[in-house]
């Protein structure tokens, strides 16, 4: 457990408590605006229901925290420990991904009911005399859990989105005022500029205080050449170019891997874009979570797969940048307040995610959280607009297959 040590694990258990109230709360008002129809469909099998979220997260502190410490320790229900397992095989079967959407039982009710009853025992356990090293133990694990629960509040965003996007009537997720895309869809992005950072050794990963995940560490030193980094993301405006170009019809932009998925998909635009060539409207439109809107071209592309992303950089005469010069040039920007960095996109990078020099991973079921998917996958780094408060950091490294799209991603140019 020595690596799970973090920023709350010197603090009362009535801090910690109030920090699992209101993560726990945050990820049941998610599914207050859904139908209970809403939260037991899976579009795809890449993404689940938010039933499932709501019971998996749940399943999390049940099984790796109640059933370690609880005295006299019960499941809510034996049959939660298959269903509700993602894909940790230390704690044993899973029920198959692909099938999550096809659990009409248990309702959306009783998962409601299993998460009260967890949440219930999971405060009473913080509020009980414990040991230090227990205590310590208690409150790591509590912690990761919490990181883990925000983790699927922003999947299950993402998840939702894509789910309303398949009803024919695509309806909108939120419809507050204070929430409401920009009024101004025809305005261009401002003037990208190119800032330019000196070859040199550079240190990456995560250093100081504070909770990270084991992927991130240890912090280690990368050689890198010159290089110019963007200084906003791609805006919409400017992926629309690429697409009018012909971007989507050019094999010599993409990668061989990437040119076959876009011919067998035949894909001609991001997910999310649909395009209104009537008699009286040639116009961009684009699903948001605030159901189908006018293109707004000065906001920055989203729902970018690492396949388009590469071959925008190419047709742009860019490249995307590696995780370590992005580390470096967010660290200079975040200084100087770049605001979209972070809360806008992830952001491709051309980083296989693979494992840091000296990665180790941590001991236990609990080791499986990521370095088990240390293969064929791309880092993201940043946050997007779905990423909660405080969840995003310098070090923190996303990662997701080649084709991936329904996640908020986007793309940041770099130059040699």
């Amino acid at each position: 457990m020595q690596k799970l040590k973090n920023a709350l694990a010197n603090k009362p258990a009535n801090e910690l408590a109030r920090a699992f109230s209101t993560i726990r709360g945050q990820t049941g008002r998610l599914v207050q605006p859904l139908s209970a129809e809403d939260c037991c469909v899976q579009s795809m099998p890449d993404a689940s229901p938010a039933k499932w979220h709501l019971a998996h997260t749940t399943w999390f502190f049940e099984t790796f925290i109640l059933e370690q410490f609880e005295t006299g320790f019960q499941p809510f229900h034996p049959a939660f420990r298959v269903l509700f397992n993602s894909y940790y095989e230390g704690v044993g079967e899973q029920h198959p991904r692909a099938q999550r959407g096809l659990m009409t039982r248990p309702s959306l009710a009783e998962v409601q009911a299993y998460r009260q009853n967890v949440d219930q025992r999971l405060l009473a356990l913080l509020g009980q005399a414990l040991a230090p090293d227990l205590r310590q133990q208690l409150t790591a694990l509590v912690e990761l859990g919490l990181q883990h629960e925000q983790q699927h509040q922003e999947l299950m965003l993402t998840d939702i989105k894509h789910l309303l996007s398949m009803n024919p009537l695509q309806p909108p997720y939120l419809t507050s005022d204070a929430m409401a895309e920009a009024a101004d869809n025809t305005a261009m992005a401002t003037a990208l500029q190119w800032q330019p950072f000196e070859a040199g050794i550079v240190e990456i990963g995560h250093a100081g205080k504070g909770f990270f995940f084991d992927n991130e560490t240890p912090r280690h030193r990368q050689f890198v050449e010159p290089f110019s980094m963007a200084s906003r993301l791609v805006s919409n405006g400017e992926y629309l170019a690429f697409v009018e170009a012909g971007g989507y019809q050019n094999p010599l932009l993409w990668l061989a891997a990437g040119w076959e998925w876009v011919q067998q998909q035949k894909l001609t635009r991001p997910l999310y874009w649909q395009a209104a060539y009537t008699q009286f409207d040639s116009s961009w439109r684009e699903f948001t979570l605030h159901g189908l809107q006018p293109l707004a071209l000065h906001e920055a592309v989203t729902h970018i797969s690492f396949f388009e992303a590469e071959a925008y950089a190419r047709w742009a005469g860019a490249r995307l940048p590696t995780e370590a010069e992005w580390e470096l040039a967010a660290a200079a920007q975040v200084a100087d307040s770049a605001a979209d960095y972070f809360g806008v996109a992830w952001q491709w990078t051309t980083s296989s995610y693979a494992p840091y020099p000296g990665y180790v991973a941590l001991p236990g079921a609990v080791g499986e959280y990521n370095g088990k998917f240390m293969v064929n996958q791309y880092v993201l780094r940043g946050s997007s607009l779905a990423t909660p408060d405080g969840h995003a950091r310098l070090s923190y490294r996303n990662f997701f297959p080649a084709t991936a799209r329904w996640q908020f991603s986007g793309i940041r140019l770099a130059r040699s």
